[in-house]
Order: C-alpha cells, then sequence, then structure tokens
C-alpha cells in the first residue's frame, strides 16, 4: 500500500464497504460522541468521516488530535446507519473505522479559522492566505479558476490558434499606466520593463508570419486597487490573428466566451448572439460604455420637450448653452411619490442637487408632480407616449452637459432597474461596445490625444486622418461587457507605417518620440505586415463573474492587498547595500 494513501478523501463509496484503506489530510473536525471519537479527515478532494472507539488500536492517537493537524489513517470502510447517512458528501453513505493513526504534522491555534465562512479583517487573511485558501468556497473558486483556464486553452486550440510565450523583460512603453521597472546589472543606469500588456509583442507576432496566436498572459500595471483591477498584476486571454476584419474577430472570440460561461455557468441563461452597440448610442441609452444589458430601461434625449416650456429650471439651462441636454430614465412600475422621493432623496445623497420626475398615478389620466405642472397636460402627455410609459409608471430627468451627468445618469439608470426589480440579475449578459473614438482632447492640456488604444487602425484609414476632424474619427476599437463589467478591449491594428506616423503626429508625437518608444514596432510594419487584429479577455473578470464573486482576489491565487502589498510574502521589501551598489542605484527617498 502507498505510504500515506490508497484512497483520497472523495473517493469511498457504498461499494467500497469491506475494503481497507489508507487515507491522509487535514483533521477538519473532531467530536466526541460519549466513548467514540469521529474525525472529518479532508484533502483537496473531500471529506471523509472516521471512527476510533475505545477498543481499536487507534483511539489513544485519536484522543489528541486537534483540528487542522496532517494524519494518516489506516482503517476498513463500513457502511453508516440509515439514520446517519450525510447525503450533502459524496462520502456520506460509509465511514471509515481507524485501526492506526499516524501524526504527519501537528498546529497550533490558527490566527484564521479555516471552518465555516468567518468574516475577519482582510489583511489578517491575506497574511495568512496558505490558511484562508483551505475554507471550502475560496478553495473551490481556485479550483474552478483551474479548470476555466484549462477549459479557455482547449477551446482556443481547437479554434486553430497556438499559444505563444512573448518577453516578461522589456523596454518600457506609455500603455496609459505605470510600468513596474527592472534595474540592468549589466547595463548601468537602464532598466527594463514588466509588460502592461504583449501588445507589440503579439503583433509582431503576426508581423512574423504565424496566424492565429493566444496566451494566458500576465501583465504588470503599477496602479491602485479596485474591487474589479488587481495591483501589480492580472492574466488576460491574449488572442492576435491575421487577415481579418473587425467581424472576424467577434466571429472568433464570441463563441469562445458564450460557451465557456455555459459551461461554468451553472444554468444561468447566457447571450445567445452578442448584440453590437455604438459606443456614443451606449453612452445616450445606457449612460455608459460598460452597459448592464440585465437591465431593460433605455434612456432617451427628451431636450426639444423642455425647451421653451414653463420649467424654467431645464428650459433656462438649454437657452443659455447649446450643449446642455435633457435625458429621460424611464421607471415602469415606479409610478408613486413614495419612490420617486425615495430616488430623489438618493441623488441629494449622490452629490447631486435632486432628481426630477414624473410619475403616473393609476386610474389618474395626467402626470404628478411638479415638473408636469409647469410643463402643462399636454407635453407631459407627449412624454408619456415618446417613452411608451402608462399608469403606474415613472420617469426621471438630468440636465445639463452630458460629460458633466453621464456618469450619475449610468448610475440612476442601474438604480431604478435594481430598485423596481427591472434587472434580471441571474444570468450572463453580453455586448459588444464598438466604434470607439479614435482621438480625445485631453482634459489638462486641450490637445488632441489618444482615446484608446494607439495602436487602433482609424476608420477611413490615411484619408480620414488627412482630411476629417480627428475628434470625428471612430477607430476599428471594440470592448466586450458582461453585466456591466468589461472584459476586454480590442482592435483591428494599424498596420501601415504611413498611417502609424499620421496618427501619431496628430496626437502630437513626433517622429522623433515614436523611433524611440515604437521603432521595432515601425521598423516590423516597413517589412510586410498583415492585416491584423485581436482582444484580451481578462481571466480574473471572467473567473470573478462566474464564481459569483465582487472582487478579484476571491478568485486570486496569492492576491496583494489594496497597498499593493504581499503581506504573506512581505513585499515590496527593503533590499541590501551590496544589491543597490551591483545595480548602481542610489536611493533618494521622500523625507
Amino acid at each position: 500500500m502507498h505510504r500515506y494513501r490508497s484512497h483520497t478523501c472523495a473517493d469511498l463509496r457504498a461499494e467500497d464497504a469491506g475494503a481497507n484503506v489508507r487515507l491522509s489530510g487535514w483533521v477538519h473536525r473532531v467530536r466526541d460522541h460519549g466513548g467514540l471519537i469521529f474525525i472529518d479527515l479532508r484533502d483537496h478532494y473531500g471529506i471523509t468521516q472516521v471512527v476510533a472507539d475505545p477498543d481499536s488500536p487507534a483511539f489513544k492517537v485519536a484522543e489528541t488530535v486537534r483540528s487542522e493537524w496532517v494524519i494518516r489513517i489506516d482503517g476498513v470502510v463500513k457502511l453508516r446507519d440509515a439514520d446517519v447517512i450525510n447525503d450533502r458528501l459524496p462520502t456520506g453513505r460509509v465511514e471509515v473505522f481507524g485501526s492506526e493513526i499516524e501524526v504527519l504534522s501537528t498546529a497550533p491555534d490558527l490566527p484564521v479559522p479555516v471552518f465555516g465562512e468567518p468574516d475577519y479583517p482582510e489583511d489578517t487573511r491575506l497574511k495568512y492566505r496558505f490558511l484562508d485558501l483551505r475554507r471550502e468556497t475560496l478553495h473551490r473558486d481556485i479550483v474552478k479558476r483551474g479548470q476555466i483556464i484549462a477549459s479557455i486553452r482547449r477551446r482556443m486550440t481547437e479554434a486553430g490558434f497556438m499559444e505563444f510565450q512573448t518577453p516578461i523583460l522589456t523596454a518600457s512603453s506609455p500603455e496609459g499606466a505605470r510600468d513596474f521597472l527592472v534595474p540592468s546589472r549589466l547595463h548601468p543606469g537602464k532598466f527594463y520593463a514588466l509588460p502592461q500588456a504583449p501588445q507589440q509583442f503579439k503583433q509582431l507576432v503576426m508581423i512574423a508570419g504565424f496566424d492565429r496566436y493566444f496566451q494566458i498572459a500576465p501583465c504588470f500595471r503599477d496602479e491602485d486597487a479596485r474591487a474589479d483591477r488587481s495591483p501589480g498584476e492580472f492574466y488576460q486571454l491574449d488572442i492576435e490573428m491575421s487577415f481579418v476584419e473587425q467581424e472576424d474577430v467577434f466571429q472568433a472570440v464570441e463563441p469562445v466566451l458564450r460557451d465557456l460561461f455555459v459551461e461554468f455557468g451553472e444554468g444561468k441563461p447566457v447571450t445567445e448572439v452578442f448584440p453590437r452597440i455604438p459606443y456614443r448610442e451606449a453612452l445616450a441609452k445606457y449612460g455608459s460604455d460598460k452597459p448592464d444589458m440585465r437591465n431593460p430601461i433605455l434612456m432617451s434625449d427628451v431636450t426639444e420637450t423642455f425647451r421653451g416650456s414653463g420649467f424654467k429650471v431645464f428650459a433656462g439651462m438649454i437657452e443659455a448653452d447649446p450643449k446642455v441636454r435633457v435625458w429621460a430614465i424611464p421607471a415602469p412600475t415606479g409610478g408613486s411619490r413614495a419612490f420617486c422621493d425615495r430616488m430623489n432623496n438618493w441623488a441629494q445623497s449622490a452629490g447631486q442637487k435632486g432628481l426630477g420626475y414624473i410619475f403616473w398615478r393609476e386610474g389618474e389620466a395626467e402626470g404628478a408632480g411638479p415638473i408636469a405642472k409647469n410643463i402643462g397636460a399636454e407635453r407631459t402627455e407627449a412624454l408619456r407616449t415618446d417613452l411608451g410609459l402608462k399608469a403606474g409608471d415613472a420617469v426621471f430627468f438630468v440636465a445639463g452637459r452630458p460629460d458633466d451627468f453621464l456618469r450619475f445618469a449610468g448610475e440612476a439608470r442601474n438604480r431604478v432597474g435594481d430598485e423596481l426589480g427591472l434587472s434580471k440579475k441571474d444570468q450572463f449578459a453580453f455586448c459588444w461596445v464598438v466604434d470607439f473614438p479614435m482621438f480625445e482632447t485631453n482634459e489638462e492640456t486641450g490637445a488632441v490625444d489618444f482615446s484608446h488604444n494607439p495602436f487602433s487602425m482609424p476608420q477611413g484609414g490615411l484619408e480620414a486622418l488627412n482630411e476629417k476632424d480627428p475628434l470625428t474619427i471612430d477607430a476599428f476599437q471594440y470592448d466586450i461587457v458582461c453585466n456591466g463589467i468589461e472584459l476586454s478591449s480590442g482592435a483591428i491594428r494599424n498596420h501601415k507605417p504611413e498611417i502609424m506616423r499620421r496618427a501619431f503626429e496628430i496626437a502630437g508625437y513626433g517622429d522623433d518620440v515614436l523611433q524611440a518608444k515604437f521603432g521595432g514596432m515601425l521598423s516590423a510594419l516597413q517589412y510586410g505586415a498583415p492585416p491584423h487584429g485581436g482582444i484580451a479577455p481578462g481571466i480574473d473578470r471572467i473567473v470573478m463573474l462566474l464564481c459569483g464573486r465582487e472582487n478579484l482576489r476571491d478568485v486570486t491565487l496569492f492576491p496583494m492587498n489594496q497597498r499593493a502589498e504581499d503581506l504573506m510574502m512581505g513585499a515590496p521589501s527593503e533590499v541590501t547595500t551590496a544589491q543597490l551598489r551591483e545595480l548602481h542605484i542610489r536611493l533618494n527617498l521622500p523625507s
């Protein structure tokens, strides 16, 4: 028999009754029932109940063991009595009568409990992450993460993609976040950077003649933590394809994600065909470029209804500033003063002056509320008809420049959907957001800058760059969004050097900057680059959604805390003077 086990703690079934077995694992729980000692033995696979009675040679050792000790048990499998069968466990119809127990290692009282779901401070849990990972739900989610990644690899390979590994030590480039820098010992004063993404390398793979690439790629960004963003490092499903248009990328990626969510979504409905929503339409209808499609509410521009109306607050704003718009947020079934007042109070608590509204009571033809009285019955009825509302419904209004109220309008839409139970939460609702603007105005300098990915192909190519207002040019750029969470960004790449030069020139980057930062890419494009494009869905966010979690740290094996500290390993840490001297580095610490 094997030194430590003949079976795992999830293997034994009724048909194993009478067998001599050997199990090893952690003592999950010990119970003394009047002379009989019951030990729930746990390993990676499951739990088996072990029994030691006073006549057994194992009894004396069983009396000494404590939770989370690691032990080996030899014994005989027996069927449980009918009244103590545990149908919640796969092994719940049998138990092992122990004949020998060997203590493999002991453990003192734990700094964090591993039984149940304790509400312990996050920093304590992260410091003792190896113990926290023993908890059933967290352990199960990390296992599920591994299964999801294995399924992704299989699906990508079956779709004709090959997995390649790109460098981790590379050159610094402006990708929109801070780089993690690595000093070079062999080249004093120079630094490598950890890649924020394999963006340039995967394009070079296409230029090198490989047709369909993917990688479960580690990415590194020195940025602040959020619930849906890990500080330091994260993983993405990096994809690139040659000789493709935007639709080809959609047709390749959409089935992989849809079928992945069907496989691991535990029966929840998954969008069959992902709708494509232009960026500006997403902002206007959903108040976000990451629309939560589980919420059926669509916002509308109702500026003309209020222009010259008796509601002087809105009418005055419209007259004074041609950029002012009034947006309506319909609220089906929200037609009561109590609900409207509750939403208004919420808006004020969010730092707004309020949230105007009209509502229609059951059995009453005319709208109610101060706005309805001011604009009159005709305009109120026109609003109700245009928005498809009826008795028992309401509508809320936001006014100003859309750039100023956009985020609040989106939050209000989601709040209405949640409060009224309109959002169908128990599903995975996908969409593509397309036609992102190529350029935007830099808020600090007022100059034209890239809106998103500078390597994207502008719609209309070089002709558009030369002849159109840059702020009106869209890119072949797209996002995948699920349940209001952005899973990935992607684009058809700019594969022509002259277009790349012109795009960077418009964004204020001279040829010297282009050569210094992207010289390798620019050189490669001059030697026969195929049309290509790709995307990079975030692995951590996919797993977070499929595990039903709201924080990436819950589905990451060894995460950092919100201050980008690894409390378990003590990183970041100080280094010795000798190490700094070897790297030709002198510290210049803040006071």
